[in-house]
């Protein structure tokens, strides 16, 4: 069967590493129709919108996606290509495997831990009035009204936004992620201790769905606890569980315990749409290089072809993948002990090297 995918380029190196990724994909023979549309910075010059509506359109027809990373400006300017394209398509569950591989310098080995991140409310919502607005006093004037504490007027303000609706939702669709996937426990992570009404909704929820489904364990942590849990014994976890900020960090957190950012792959999902990328960002000083490593865009890739359907494929290409991290022969820069290793082989190199273990496959 050929599977028609929206393929997004995206920023910086992510072009260098689609490609790889790309090819990758090709040859463990699954058959592909790529339909190359972008997103960020090189669709605002081309099409004047981040997030052009053919992109969109795409999308929604083949409700499937890879996409290279885009570049999030800080402070000012547009909030997020990534933030803006989730809640255009509900896609409410971010799924962000991290696991160990033989190979990769890291202080922490047989690490396998799933983030399970609600990417649509929290204070990811996009509700912000900036400071000195008439919107931001007249909502501090409320917040003054209604509890009796006066906040200072020079400031700016954001909404933490958690619905019973979303909370459901997420804490789900982890759960029915470990029982697929053969998971033993679900750790729903909160701060339910300061924030009552939010967290605390989110924590509710999920110690009633844990009822249903008594197969699995169920904990919760806090989650500047977790953070510091996670450090000292990263194998106690399986499933994480999160409202949106703190799944973020997160992600971020367990990346560094298996070595960073470069072998940690990523989706969005929703009912029926699927967006599959990297965690990390568009490295844009290394443009055109060849340099970045592929890694994370090509167990996206993995990742896409089990939720296609194709498990064999997608088998075969985790091993390849495994194996060539394993040998460190063909392995990009951040992967070595020694960045300066004379080793070091480049983007296209190692998707080379990924392929050939795929043809013995």
């Amino acid at each position: 069967m050929k599977h028609t995918v929206t393929l997004i380029p995206g920023d910086g190196t992510g072009p260098e590493i689609i490609e790889a990724t790309r090819r990758v994909l090709e040859a463990t023979r699954v058959e592909f129709r790529w339909e190359v549309l972008n997103a960020g910075a090189e669709a605002l010059e081309k099409e004047g919108s981040l997030l052009p509506e053919s992109l969109i359109a795409s999308i929604r027809k083949n409700k499937v996606a890879l996409k290279g990373p885009t570049t999030t400006p800080v402070g000012t300017g547009f909030r997020s290509v990534n933030v803006a394209l989730r809640q255009l398509l509900d896609l409410y569950a971010c799924l962000r495997p991290c696991r160990s591989y033989h190979g990769i310098p890291s202080r922490y080995q047989e690490v396998d831990v799933v983030v399970v991140r609600e990417n649509t409310e929290d204070l990811y919502i996009g509700i912000e009035f900036a400071k000195d607005t008439s919107e931001a006093k007249e909502f501090l004037s409320l917040v003054e009204q209604n509890t009796g504490k006066k906040a200072p007027l020079d400031s700016g303000v954001g909404i933490k936004l958690i619905s019973e609706t979303g909370s459901k939702r997420i804490i789900k669709f982890a759960f029915e992620y470990a029982r697929a996937n053969g998971r033993k426990k679900v750790t729903a992570v909160h701060k339910a201790n300061i924030m009552k009404f939010t967290d605390g909704l989110f924590l509710e929820v999920a110690r009633r769905m844990a009822k249903s489904y008594p197969d699995i364990e169920f904990e919760d942590r806090i989650i500047d606890n977790l953070c510091a849990q996670l450090v000292q014994r990263p194998h106690h976890f399986d499933v994480l569980v999160s409202p949106n900020l703190y799944g973020d960090i997160l992600s971020d957190l367990c990346a560094g315990l298996i070595g960073g950012l470069g072998v940690a792959p990523g989706a969005n999902i929703g009912e029926d749409i699927a967006v599959f990328e990297p965690t990390h960002g568009s490295a844009p000083k290394y443009t055109g290089l060849n340099k970045v490593n592929p890694v994370a865009t090509v167990l996206s890739g993995a990742m896409m072809l089990r939720y296609l359907q194709e498990v064999s494929a997608a088998d075969r290409l985790e091993a390849a993948v495994a194996n060539v991290l394993a040998e460190g022969k063909s392995a990009t820069y951040d992967l070595k002990r020694d960045r300066k290793d004379p080793t070091v082989v480049g983007t296209s190199e190692m998707a080379n090297a990924i392929i050939a273990k795929l043809e013995k496959t």
